[in-house]
């Protein structure tokens, strides 16, 4: 499941290929905003967009994929579940059929469990994944922001285990023990917020190390998570961004300063972080 500069993909432990960048719309606002930005992205070569139900945006990125002519079967999709009001298989089905039916798409190409936490019943909701993977609507099924007594909690009751756990990962939140877990049992990890929501994009340890490979900072951290074996989404709505973050196939990082990098580690949390919560 290795990144490297010549591969684009990773193979998940269903045996589906996704590619290593996307494209987040997370806060990209519904209609031209979100439209923009997924043309953008297929135009500059993505072909991996991650939305989620929660972002309220997912009829433009249909409207996006649609018009961008690019045949379905060339790029992955990615959205989210959210148990609101509560976990459990109705109103998981109801969910992600609608989310189908705003993105006007027969089938998403991994669909996520946006957190563990919130009421419920979580084993139900897996349940649902996995009866709309069956049904051929959903081709991966994964997890988001589970930590690892989540993670070990749905191996044990899982008939599908999740392919992806995607969680806040960069080099200010490292999260070896999860990566480590989740290696070890073939879940791919995802990493979104990677540019840290631009709060470390100007810390002079960065800088330094970007200006040694002539790289924008933003690169460099999307670049450290390609190394580290991960899927990333850096979010942008901003096209010359969109594009510079997707350039990152023409250099690598070395060990010495992938290593520097993971030292700058102080469990930077951006937005929420429900690993931490209760199983």
């Amino acid at each position: 499941m290795g990144v490297g500069s010549s591969d684009m993909k990773v193979t998940l432990n269903d045996g589906a290929e996704m590619p290593v960048i996307g494209l987040g719309v997370y806060q990209a606002q519904e209609g031209a905003e979100t439209y923009n930005a997924v043309k953008y992205a297929l135009e500059a070569g993505y072909r991996h967009i991650d939305t989620a139900w929660i972002y309220g945006n997912h009829i433009s990125v249909g409207h996006a994929i649609r018009d961008s002519g690019i045949p379905r079967e060339e790029l992955f999709v990615t959205t989210k579940f959210f148990p609101k009001p509560k976990h459990g298989y109705d109103e998981a089905i109801a969910q992600m059929s609608l989310s189908l039916q705003q993105l006007q798409l027969d089938y998403v190409d991994l669909m996520l469990v946006h957190t563990p936490s919130m009421q419920g019943d979580r084993t139900m909701t897996w349940r649902a994944l996995e009866q709309m993977k069956t049904e051929g609507k959903l081709r991966s099924i994964g997890v988001s922001n589970y930590g690892v007594p989540h993670l070990k909690h749905l191996l044990q009751l899982a008939v599908v285990p999740p392919a992806v756990n995607q969680c806040e990962l960069n080099p200010y939140i490292v999260r070896k023990d999860l990566h480590d877990f989740c290696r070890a049992n073939g879940i791919v990890m995802e990493a979104y917020s990677p540019l840290t929501k631009g709060e470390k994009l100007s810390d002079p340890k960065l800088v330094k190390l970007a200006k040694k490979y002539d790289k924008s900072t933003a690169q460099m951290l999307i670049k450290w998570c390609m190394q580290q074996g991960c899927v990333v989404i850096p979010k942008s709505v901003t096209k010359s961004r969109i594009i510079e973050n997707f350039d990152v196939f023409n250099f690598e990082i070395n060990e010495e300063d992938l290593a520097e990098m993971s030292s700058f580690d102080e469990y930077l949390v951006t937005g929420w972080d429900p690993t931490i919560d209760p199983v």
